[in-house]
């Protein structure tokens, strides 16, 4: 694959609705090198892909007249959300459910069409491409609010690592990284099986909620310290940071000079995929005056590894040229 990687953020997810295999092969067709699935768990155990395990905003859920009584409000990662829950649901039920644009400034036309999809499934559409394509297709799977699955029995680790061992992605080569923004989650995997793994990090101030169950003060923003890159290289394979980490912003959205994170992952092994890249102005800093090939090329230059876009066929189009 060439570098950096174009990882289609949820699929193609600028075009159709996100985590849809309809969405992930349309980015497979516009050249990404991963695609991207969010994972959550049905009550069943069956790993599927949605951005949250409140499917609300995603499917027509709340249009169901017969999943009505299913609306609750629960604690995740210590805030309260109020909506449908994969984990109240068996993947019968999910497969009943559509697809729906999240985002209300992008194409509705396609609501109601698609279904969710489990893993499997991507992994083997991933598979099919491959065979078809000539061209590796990779994946690159996120783990969901895995400390509050784990709370209620619900782990993703173990049903991850079994399907993936079933599908053949088992080494350090496989086309293949799995993602998440807690630590214990991904420090458990590492024992569990050999394969890529990428600590994300958030905005600054923000915690990863493992360490908040620990009372461990540490923010996103130590974890970047050349200690806590160090601390990091010893379980996961890459980060996969904020775009703000690397080029932060003032209140007011202004470009403030880049900081030397790339340099420092590298120093100590780490890969760097920074998230995410998106098209519309209100994503876009006015230095990119909506051009958001800008924006690719500025990262591209600064030495990333990977960019997570909704819009791989503008990434692609920029690392070609």
């Amino acid at each position: 694959m060439r570098s950096p990687l174009i990882i289609a953020h949820r699929g193609a997810s600028g075009y159709r609705p996100e985590h849809t295999l309809e969405s992930y092969e349309l980015a497979i067709e516009m050249g990404a090198d991963f695609i991207e699935p969010d994972l959550v768990i049905s009550r069943d155990g069956h790993l599927i892909a949605r951005h949250e395990n409140n499917i609300t905003e995603t499917t027509d859920v709340a249009e169901r007249a017969e999943f009505a009584a299913r609306k609750i409000c629960k604690l995740i990662d210590n805030k309260t959300v109020t909506g449908w829950f994969s984990e109240d649901f068996t993947l019968a039920e999910l497969k009943t459910l559509r697809a729906k644009e999240r985002l209300p400034f992008r194409n509705q036309t396609y609501n109601g069409q698609f279904q969710t999809p489990t893993l499997r499934e991507i992994l083997t559409l991933a598979q099919q491409k491959t065979q078809e394509t000539g061209r590796e297709i990779g994946i690159y799977p996120e783990t969901k609010h895995p400390s509050y699955f784990q709370s209620i029995g619900l782990p993703l680790e173990e049903p991850l690592v079994k399907i993936l061992q079933e599908f053949g992605y088992t080494s350090s080569v496989s086309p293949l990284f799995i993602q998440s923004f807690e630590i214990a989650n991904l420090k458990k995997l590492n024992q569990m099986i050999d394969v890529p793994l990428v600590q994300l990090l958030g905005e600054e101030n923000q915690q990863p909620y493992d360490l908040v169950l620990q009372a461990d003060k540490r923010t996103y923003q130590d974890l970047t310290t050349p200690a806590g890159l160090s601390q990091i290289a010893a379980y996961a394979d890459a980060i996969g940071p904020s775009k703000r980490l690397i080029i932060p912003q003032t209140e007011d959205s202004q470009l403030l000079p880049p900081t030397l994170l790339i340099q420092e992952a590298h120093q100590v092994g780490l890969k760097v995929h920074a998230w995410t890249f998106r098209n519309e102005a209100c994503f876009l800093a006015s230095e990119y005056q909506n051009q958001p090939e800008r924006e690719y090329k500025q990262f591209f230059q600064l030495g990333v590894d990977g960019v997570f876009s909704d819009f791989p066929d503008v990434a692609f189009k920029v690392r070609e040229s």
